[in-house]
């Protein structure tokens, strides 16, 4: 499938314009180890061009009513169902998912979400009288919007549409390593109609322009995803102008088994999820704490579970695991794997180096740890990869303990026969959100984290919140 997108162009006030002082970045297909293009880097000068242009276009977006973009993003999700291929295959290229993947997760994000926020946006309430106050609720403004390479389309998606039906501008800023499926969006929302200067795009690196974004004083909310490393640096640029920011960061997730589970079971599926989008995603359970009486059944289930997983090119529709987004990060999970072995963590399956015969392309074995104990590296320490770490514990109140011990926050899983039993250890856990016997994804649930998994909440109507201002007229009387 050939597709062809605007890398050497940024989209400002509803156009293709060439950038200030270009340079220019290889973008890497990560299967391969080829540049499949070459992308325009920005800087400071191309975000001032984006500001001004929301700027311009804020006041007549803000004043349009809740039908009208709501209409705007109907036709969004039937532009981008129609080149919904082309969405799974450019993520296939950028970022390493399988295609097979690339069309059932990460594709399928963008219509799921912006449905969902659909749906809350025709029943949500801007205003609501409080005695004799109105508390209304109002566009924050223009927004900077920074996205990470893992889910590309998910993350642009759960900014740019909350930012939208709040009635905001925005400038985005793709991760430099999967821009190709955000220009293709920017395509998509040029065909849907969306007025001049209210959407705006510039490709860069986070010193060229993520600074340039968060530190802006045009801008009057930055949502970033990422690191917690980077997350801090976004928040230390954005406080001179004490303007908003919300961030969704790192994650070191737990996942429960408590003792009257379907081992086999339990165990099996907590590998799968481990090892979602080969196990770059910050919210995954890579943690899996087993009661010790059953961590040697458990150690014998989990290996042949990670074995079974078929490793290969991406565009062959049989594979499981693709690899991962780029050298740099191949190389911190290998260092990471041979950390685990130093400190005496048990290899159960995997290990260091490529899986035989695909030397080509940055694939890491998948891999499960255990015997693990909290001060290991691979206990605290967010990786990245398909890596799973088993823990053993002696009693509910020491995994509670051991999945709280962290300094993330963002997820937690429980698995029991009880219901109620997992209610109640769902709730003594520090996390954003607590998955309960792995249900299905809720994309109405807020999602975000607690301590340096970051602040703030995506997804539905919570995501909807962080883009609008709250304003108390007191004393408007009863209408």
């Amino acid at each position: 499938m050939s597709i062809e997108v605007q890398t050497g162009a940024f989209y400002i006030d509803g156009t293709w314009v060439a950038p200030a002082d270009a340079r220019w970045f290889d973008v890497i297909d990560p299967a391969t180890e080829e540049r499949i293009e070459r992308l325009a880097l920005g800087n400071a000068a191309d975000v001032d061009r984006a500001v001004a242009a929301a700027r311009r276009a804020l006041p007549a977006w803000s004043a349009t009513s809740v039908g009208e973009r709501v209409d705007l993003l109907k036709r969004v999700v039937r532009i981008y169902e129609r080149r919904y291929d082309a969405f799974a295959e450019l993520m296939r290229r950028e970022m390493g998912a399988p295609i097979t993947f690339a069309r059932s997760g990460q594709a399928a994000r963008g219509p799921a979400h912006l449905n969902t926020l659909i749906e809350v946006l025709e029943h949500f309430a801007f205003e609501e009288q409080r005695g004799s106050t109105r508390v209304v609720l109002e566009p924050i403004g223009v927004c900077g919007l920074i996205t990470p390479w893992n889910w590309p389309v998910n993350q642009i998606v759960v900014k740019i549409a909350p930012a939208l039906a709040a009635g905001c501008t925005m400038v985005l800023k793709p991760s430099e390593y999967s821009p190709l499926s955000a220009l293709l969006f920017a395509e998509v929302l040029h065909e849907a109609g969306l007025p001049r200067g209210v959407f705006n795009l510039v490709n860069g690196d986070g010193p060229g322009v993520g600074e340039a974004i968060a530190s802006h004083p045009g801008i009057d909310m930055v949502s970033f995803t990422g690191s917690t490393r980077a997350g801090v640096l976004v928040a230390q640029s954005a406080a001179p102008t004490v303007k908003r920011v919300a961030q969704e960061l790192g994650g070191k997730s737990p996942n429960i088994l408590l003792d009257d589970v379907d081992l086999e079971e339990a165990v099996t599926r907590g590998v799968a999820a481990c090892f979602t989008n080969s196990g770059q995603s910050c919210s995954i359970p890579t943690r899996m704490l087993v009661p010790r009486r059953l961590l040697a059944d458990a150690e014998d289930i989990a290996r042949l579970a990670a074995q079974a997983y078929r490793l290969g090119p991406t565009d062959d529709p049989a594979t499981q695991l693709g690899p991962l987004v780029n050298r740099n990060q191949f190389e911190r999970v290998q260092a990471l794997i041979q950390k685990g072995i130093d400190e005496g963590a048990r290899l159960v399956t995997g290990g260091a180096g490529k899986p035989a015969g695909l030397e080509r392309g940055y694939y890491v074995k998948p891999t499960v740890f255990s015997q693990v104990t909290p001060e290991m590296t691979i206990a605290s320490e967010e990786i990245f990869g398909p890596v799973l770490s088993m823990m053993a514990y002696d009693s509910e109140e020491e995994a509670i303990a051991i999945a709280n011990g962290t300094e993330y926050g963002l997820a937690a899983y429980v698995q029991s026969g009880d219901i109620e039993r997992a209610r109640k250890v769902g709730r003594a856990l520090r996390a954003g959100g607590v998955h309960l016997n792995y249900p299905s994804a809720d994309f109405a649930a807020p999602f975000g984290g607690y301590k340096r998994s970051g602040n703030g909440r995506e997804w539905g109507e919570a995501g909807l919140r962080e883009y609008l201002e709250t304003k108390a007229m007191v004393g408007y009387g009863t209408p």
